[in-house]
């Protein structure tokens, strides 16, 4: 008899939302998760809540403030003598923020009935789990009726940077104890913009070294271009087509050396944060003693339903194929635990959003006009800059646009592009539009409430047809 329904791998927000949504539906559930806090204590909630979406949030939230407060609240009528910046201050609030949401997450495995196995679970032969708990010596292996493997991943740390103090990683530039005075980032992905845009704010000369010779090569690329100028002009140096000759650290500094199209370009700074992607945790998961299959880049190969190779062993998150995002391995977890039960749910991998957390925001769901271009697709543009919002101009941020997308012959919504103020919470109306297969003209013809800034996709979707009211 097996001693659990499901056994899940990994307590991240793939991990932690599979084994609730397992406990909802009646099923045994046990969890089992090996992070440590800086303390030492364990906890749940993986990279993003410990090391990754929630405090870099938080820090973006902080300096966010202290931003306007420092280049925007005059214009305002607001004036502010002696401004500073506490570092442990804000370093103190965002730990706090991190601790009370894992301590949230332990309360719901209290709720729901969840054992929570603190150490590290491996694959031990078929429906089997080793467990080797942090306090104990000894492991012990548990048969449980179903496997899900949500273990997560890794920044990547390449071999040609040299191992120095100076040079960290994203889980680093979380926890700086001062602000650099110079910091270089090696990639020009989502976590090297919105760190860079955490300590460019605080004061720090900050160059973004992309290999690429587009900026955000995934983002549609009139949206792209704006968001480059926009982060040059808050002080960020961007480099593109910059391929990386050499890093060498010093006593006190870090010389680094790339090789451009105008030549080769040195840096001398005082700190360097490599964020060249990221690696799935699948070494030393048993996936070798079991047969588990990986492909050349060690995800674990899943189908349409994140099955795996072998019965009853599913895996999800960012050890699968697709966008390593929080919010997709939360909604595979659910639809596994579903599967698991019997029923038959769907994940809708082309509506998931994507979002960068600089200022302005930058959002988006669907394809990029590049792809439709690649793909022959005839369409529809339709543009609508912030500029011409009113709340825009109530709030003092008019930076960015609207972007919308639509089938020449159809109008169906292909994608949705959005940069600007808010952009993360605006983003969600064009995924449920576009989940319901909707077109711009419903967009259109729905009331918006004004003034909003949502009215600025009300009218970027009237612009698909040439009927902009405000441009």
């Amino acid at each position: 008899m097996a001693d659990f329904d499901v056994i899940v791998i990994g307590g991240g927000p793939g991990g932690y939302i599979a084994a609730i949504r397992c406990a909802q539906l009646g099923l045994k559930t046990a969890c089992v998760d090996e992070r440590l806090d800086d303390g030492g204590k364990p906890s749940l909630g993986g990279v993003c809540l410990n090391v990754g979406c929630i405090p870099s949030k938080a820090l973006l939230d902080t300096t966010h403030h202290y931003y306007r407060a420092q280049h925007e609240f005059a214009a305002h009528g607001i004036g502010i003598k002696d401004l500073d910046i506490d570092i442990a201050t804000m370093m103190a609030r965002k730990n706090k923020v991190v601790k009370t949401l894992t301590d949230g997450i332990a309360m719901l495995f209290v709720k729901h009935k969840i054992t929570w196995f603190k150490g590290r679970g491996e694959l031990a032969g078929e429906n089997r789990i080793r467990v080797s708990l942090h306090n104990e010596d000894e492991s012990k292996e548990y048969k449980t009726n179903h496997i899900i493997i949500a273990t997560g991943s890794s920044p990547v740390m390449p071999d040609a940077i040299p191992d120095d103090e100076k040079i960290t990683d994203s889980t680093g530039a979380l926890a700086f104890e001062a602000v650099p005075k110079r910091l270089a980032i090696i990639g020009g992905g989502v976590i090297g913009l919105e760190l860079g845009s955490v300590w460019t704010r605080l004061g720090s000369k900050t160059s973004i070294i992309v290999r690429g010779d587009k900026f955000l090569k995934n983002v549609d690329q009139q949206i792209a271009k704006a968001v480059q100028q926009d982060l040059e002009k808050q002080g960020m140096n961007i480099l593109l087509g910059a391929k990386l000759v050499s890093v060498k650290p010093g006593k006190k500094n870090v010389s680094i050396t790339c090789a451009t199209a105008d030549g080769e370009t040195k840096l001398i700074v005082d700190k360097v944060l490599v964020a060249t992607g990221r690696t799935p945790n699948t070494t030393g998961i048993g996936a070798d003693v079991v047969g588990l299959t990986l492909d050349a880049h060690g995800f674990i190969e899943v189908d349409a339903e994140c099955r795996s190779n072998l019965p009853n062993v599913f895996a999800i998150g960012d050890v699968v194929r697709g966008p390593m995002l929080a919010h997709k391995a939360s909604e595979e977890g659910v639809a596994v635990a579903e599967r698991i039960a019997g029923q038959q749910p769907e994940v809708n991998y082309t509506v998931i959003p994507s979002v960068v957390y600089t200022w302005p925001e930058l959002a988006w769901a669907g394809l990029t006009a590049e792809q439709l271009q690649l793909a022959g697709t005839r369409y529809k543009s339709g543009v609508f800059p912030f500029t011409a919002s009113g709340r825009a101009h109530a709030s003092g941020d008019t930076r960015g646009m609207v972007k919308i997308l639509s089938d020449a012959s159809t109008d169906q919504i292909l994608g949705v592009h959005i940069y600007g103020p808010n952009a993360s919470e605006l983003i969600s109306e064009a995924v449920v539009a576009m989940e319901y297969s909707a077109s711009a003209e419903d967009l259109a013809r729905i009331v918006h409430a004004h003034p909003t800034l949502s009215e600025a996709v009300h009218e970027a979707a009237l612009a698909v047809d040439g009927r902009s009211l405000h441009s």
